[in-house]
């Protein structure tokens, strides 16, 4: 179990995918199919819909939080985002979504290292405390 620091409380569940560089959502995940659009990122093409999604960080742009709450909107967006490091931009696409009455989801603050102890694709369940447990 990984203990996390919440930056938007929640729980969910789902595979965990770790993204393999930092991103950009802007222009990076494409909010309509939820999949990874930069095609210089090793996870191009990579469904986020659903899974708890380990980010080990992002490139900045203050549109990425736009990028999330259509991905919210949607359907599209991951069941979770665990970040190596917080990003507050794209945790307010979440509160956002929340406000005009769309689910949101955790966002959780975790360190990498940590959850290295956990496989790409096993199942994983994150708590309101923070918690990211297989």
């Amino acid at each position: 179990m990984v203990n996390g620091r919440v930056l938007v409380a929640g729980s969910a569940r789902g595979a965990l995918m770790r993204l393999h560089a930092p991103i950009s959502f802007w222009g990076g995940v494409n909010p309509v199919s939820g999949c990874v659009a930069d095609p210089r990122h090793p996870d191009f093409g990579r469904a986020v819909a659903g899974t708890v999604l380990v980010v080990p960080s992002t490139v900045g742009s203050s549109s990425s939080s736009a990028v999330m709450l259509e991905l919210l909107r949607n359907g599209t967006a991951p069941a979770a985002l665990v970040m190596g490091e917080a990003d507050a931009i794209l945790a307010l696409g979440v509160v956002v979504a929340r406000e005009l009455g769309y689910d949101g989801i955790p966002v959780v603050e975790a360190d990498a290292l940590e959850l290295a102890s956990i496989g790409e694709g096993t199942p994983v369940r994150v708590g309101p405390d923070g918690t990211i447990a297989a």
